[in-house]
């Protein structure tokens, strides 16, 4: 089987070390250098119904990338669209829910499958996905991404509710309970709570329940790509 491995710093690249017979997927866009036994194909992962949806709801490539050890042993490195970091995810035991944008690569025998949300207030709200979430399966690694440093918190029964902000939410345990949602504040019916959003500048937001752990990122990628773009057109502006 392939080996995923993180190598340099602060912003790693994954490196992925393959004998012959082996493959991976990736995104479209995410190889950055193979060995010459490594050959590269296009492929629709899972099948056109998972392929249209993965692309419709998270904006992820409608063609995946398929990466295989297909004359000999070799290596490739692959990275991510963003800065930031990068976090390798064993899978089998425990699956995992990905935000949008999160997945870099996988393993041949792990899948990338659409599920619809039973959840209403993911649904209605849509941050992670619209009505519908990316979810693994199978067996066996899988690398994702976060803009800016990723971090582990721990959620337990004992602790309660955890309540994040959905742009920082990279990834989750499948088994956890979550409700996606506005931020409340006490005195404030819905509506109240809507327009205090809207006018405080605070997003959507994920309520966790259970045993897992969920994945977040330091930078908020939303935010991120909207200070760039207005700082890029007010230089732009001003030449």
């Amino acid at each position: 089987m392939a080996e995923f491995h993180l190598v340099g710093s602060p912003e790693p690249f994954l490196l992925v070390k393959m004998n012959r017979g082996d493959s991976i997927y990736c995104e479209s866009d995410a190889m950055v250098m193979k060995e010459q036994n490594l050959e590269v194909s296009g492929k629709l992962r899972g099948g056109l119904f998972q392929s249209f949806m993965r692309r419709f709801t998270t904006g992820e490539s409608l063609f995946q990338q398929q990466i295989k050890a297909s004359n000999g042993d070799g290596e490739c490195l692959l990275s991510p669209n963003l800065d930031g970091d990068m976090q390798i995810l064993d899978v089998g035991a425990r699956q995992y829910i990905l935000s949008d944008g999160a997945f870099v690569a996988a393993t041949d025998n792990t899948q990338i499958k659409a599920k619809v949300q039973t959840n209403i207030g993911g649904a209605l709200f849509g941050g992670s996905g619209g009505f519908v979430v990316m979810e693994t399966g199978g067996q066996g690694q899988v690398c994702i991404s976060g803009c800016g440093t990723l971090l582990e918190l721990d959620i337990s029964p004992e602790q309660g509710e955890m309540t994040v902000d959905n742009g920082h939410v990279v990834a989750w345990d499948a088994s956890l309970q979550y409700n996606v949602g506005i931020p409340s504040a006490e005195g404030r019916g819905f509506m109240g709570n809507i327009v205090n959003s809207l006018t405080s500048g605070e997003g959507l937001v994920i309520k966790f329940r259970g045993q897992g752990k969920v994945i977040v990122c330091s930078r908020n990628r939303g935010s991120y790509l909207k200070w760039l773009s207005g700082a890029l057109g007010t230089n732009s502006g001003s030449n």
